[in-house]
């Protein structure tokens, strides 16, 4: 491999501040490690050509030189080559930083990214019981509801009228279209009877009828007068009306006290009727789909929508934008209630765990791959010169004490051979 490196975007730059406070912190050591070079050497040569005990200090300073500026080489030539010298094998980051990326790469895929890995962490972590305990702080909750009121106030904003009309007019209405109505109609329309859920609306009905009629006769008169035949006189109209509209009241309030009553039977016979001929009738399922179809043609249809739409945005966005308003007091109280039930609820923080787990697991099948390449494809852009520069100044300073431990074993192990050396002599 040669020296030469490939041209590369430049490295981005670290913090400043952080970088000055590395800068210095690893010119401290470097110092402290030059100086004991030093000491060694000035040692060495004031004890050279002595015998007794300075004989064994001039063994360990020299030893301590050579142990010192061994490992001076070994750090040195990770980043650059020692003393502008192309040796071989040096300036290995420089020169090897993309093998470098690839290796970091597979080692952060083999030994973090692993399922068994990320299910001991979450499980250890304890995510759903954290959550639960910060959301039972009241400041915390209305954060929460805060935070998701806003955006869901500004969302709402952004969907506009001909976002509505897109959406009915090329979603909703052609798939409208395309499904037949009647068998909906007719199966909805049978559970209902079976089940009497129409008895509850047809007591409302006859409920708001009744009082309808009882709070206005005189309505009620000017619609049957209208009907009178021209030629009746005025007292003989007034009589007939007076009378069938207490006749109505009347019949009406019979229905609605009397469950049992014939009206009502009627009219489910003519509900179920009804029913029936929507699953089975051809011809009643032909009127059903093109009532269908007149009501999809016809342009009331997407101004109803945008109307609808518009009311339902003005609503909710008043209320989420109101701090007492029902929507944020109500989401208020579920995310309390939902903290509690965290503190309490083992099982459902189990449940959740899980969830959290197989979430990112999933993730990480998924994704993982491309993840971990951000590592390889950020080290291929960096300038190997720079990357090295950065490298150092961010474990230079650890690396210095390689050589201070140099300096100091090899001084021992050089008076532990001279002291073998004169035993052996």
């Amino acid at each position: 491999m040669t020296d030469t490196v490939a041209p590369s975007a430049p490295l981005v730059a670290g913090d400043p501040a952080a970088d000055a406070v590395r800068r210095a912190g690893l010119r401290r050591m470097r110092t402290v490690a030059v100086g004991l070079l030093v000491l060694a050497a000035v040692v060495y040569v004031v004890t050279r050509d002595r015998d007794g005990f300075l004989g064994f200090v001039n063994a360990g300073a020299e030893a301590s030189m050579v142990g010192a500026i061994a490992d001076w080489f070994a750090v040195t030539a990770l980043f650059k080559h020692p003393l502008g010298l192309p040796i071989p094998h040096t300036a290995l980051i420089p020169k090897r930083k993309d093998d470098l990326g690839r290796g970091l790469e597979e080692f952060v895929g083999e030994n973090f990214l692993q399922e068994a890995i990320i299910r001991d962490r979450i499980g250890a972590a304890g995510i759903s019981q954290r959550v639960g305990v910060w959301l039972a702080q009241p400041d915390n909750a209305r954060r929460v509801v805060d935070e998701v009121a806003e955006v869901a106030a500004i969302a709402l904003t952004k969907v506009r009228d001909e976002h509505i009309e897109s959406l009915v007019r090329d979603a909703l209405t052609p798939r409208f279209r395309e499904e037949p109505i009647a068998p909906l109609l007719g199966g909805l329309l049978s559970e209902a009877l079976r089940d009497d859920l129409h008895h509850g609306l047809v007591d409302l009905a006859l409920e708001e009828l009744h009082g309808w009629l009882v709070e206005n006769p005189d309505t009620v008169a000017d619609v049957l007068g209208e009907r009178a035949p021209w030629w009746a006189p005025p007292r003989l109209n007034d009589a007939v009306t007076g009378r069938i509209h207490l006749e109505l009241v009347k019949w009406v309030g019979d229905i609605r006290d009397d469950p049992q009553h014939r009206a009502r039977a009627a009219l489910d016979s003519v509900l179920t009727q009804l029913a029936d001929d929507l699953l089975h009738d051809a011809a009643t399922q032909a009127r059903a789909e093109a009532l269908k179809e007149r009501i999809l043609d016809n342009p009331a249809v997407i101004r109803s929508a945008i109307s609808l739409w518009d009311a339902l945005r003005l609503a909710l966005t008043s209320s989420l934008q109101d701090p007492a308003g029902a929507v944020r007091q109500r989401m208020l109280t579920e995310v309390t209630a939902f903290a509690d039930r965290l503190g309490s609820d083992a099982s459902l923080r189990a449940r959740l765990d899980g969830l959290a787990a197989d979430a990112a697991v999933f993730v990480v099948d998924r994704y993982g791959a491309e993840v971990t390449a951000v590592i390889t494809h950020t080290i291929e852009r960096w300038d190997g010169r720079e990357a090295a520069r950065r490298i150092e100044l961010h474990v230079g300073r650890d690396l210095q004490f390689i050589r201070i431990n140099g300096t100091v074993v090899g001084g021992l192990v050089g008076v532990l051979i001279h002291a073998v050396s004169v035993a052996l002599g």
